[in-house]
């Protein structure tokens, strides 16, 4: 798209004036393309971002750079934009706060996003650590979100989400040398798929991508490329690995699960849904393990001696291994 046709877009969509001033925000991964935030003069708003997505070969930090890595990032730009769109016909308001979307469009394989400025919102706030009361919030922020989206409809998004889940990874499967883990990976899949609760989960719920308020008791969650469907303990323990190291991830495990439930029955509650947390809580909590070495698997095999890469990650890998080998045995 010609930048005309950008900033066309840009003043139809927003019933602005004109534009005053465009900086870019950050660059998204591998040079596919950047994120802005525009300033604008009359409409409804004074700034907005706006996400380009060109799709190039850019350089993969850790050389990545095969056909499977590009239709990947391709269709997780699409399956944002769906996301996008998809809150804006179910006209869907929930607690789980995220940017509201001014508007998408789709050239080939280049992808505009219209997004709500979340600083000019109250959520100026980004964090590289967190105390409690600010991982409480994105912690509730998940609950929250998972609730909301319990059982929900996954069309236009990634049948399992997350951005490591096995099916969309076999490259990095290869390359691991850790023939345990590399035998078991299947297993570990399996057992996150065919519990009873499934809903939809944010797939790169990394700290960098919770943006908070001034005293960071709420978040507003970005970057919806790897949405789909799956167990919310997916997120949970991403997050948990986002923020803490080794062990202190290890003692918090049972402080941020038992918050996690009693926020995701909460929200139960608030939505009037019918569904038990008990029964939700039960079916999960086992798989909060799981899920953390489901991630290690990838880990492994995508950037062998990565800081993630811990003894609590490697001995809560085993000891899962260990559980599923008993199970069926």
């Amino acid at each position: 798209m010609e930048i005309e046709q950008v900033d066309s877009f840009i003043l139809e969509r927003t019933n602005a004036n004109r534009i005053t001033n465009r900086i870019e925000v950050q660059s998204l991964w591998s040079g596919y393309g950047s994120i802005q935030r525009v300033d604008l003069d009359g409409g409804e708003f004074s700034s907005i971002i706006v996400k380009h997505v060109q799709p190039g070969r850019g350089s993969h930090p850790r050389g990545w750079n095969t056909d499977l890595s590009h239709q990947r990032k391709l269709k997780s730009y699409q399956v944002e934009a769906n996301w996008y769109r998809k809150q804006d016909v179910d006209c869907k308001n929930g607690f789980a706060r995220i940017p509201s979307c001014l508007g998408t469009k789709k050239e080939g394989d280049e992808v505009l996003l219209l997004l709500e400025d979340l600083d000019a919102s109250g959520f100026k706030g980004r964090k590289s650590f967190v105390n409690q009361t600010e991982w409480e919030a994105c912690v509730s922020w998940l609950a929250t979100f998972h609730a909301e989206n319990l059982d929900g409809d996954a069309t236009g998004l990634w049948e399992s989400g997350t951005y490591w889940h096995l099916e969309t990874r076999p490259d990095e499967l290869e390359r691991l040398d850790d023939q345990v883990i590399k035998k078991a990976a299947p297993a570990i899949d399996t057992k996150l798929k065919t519990n009873k609760f499934q809903t939809l989960v944010h797939g790169d719920a990394k700290l960098a991508n919770f943006c908070f308020n001034s005293d960071g008791t709420r978040v507003a969650a970005v970057d919806f490329q790897y949405v789909g469907g799956g167990c919310g303990m997916k997120d949970l323990a991403y997050f948990v690995g986002s923020c803490f190291r080794d062990e202190e991830a290890e003692e918090m495990e049972v402080e941020v699960l038992n918050y996690y439930f009693t926020e995701f029955r909460k929200s139960l509650a608030r939505i009037n849904s019918q569904v038990s947390g008990r029964e939700v809580e039960q079916d999960w909590r086992p798989l909060y393990r799981v899920a953390w070495a489901d991630f290690h698997r990838f880990m492994k095999g995508w950037s062998p001696g990565h800081w993630k890469l811990s003894d609590y990650s490697e001995r809560v890998t085993r000891e899962v291994i260990e559980s599923l080998r008993e199970e069926n045995a």
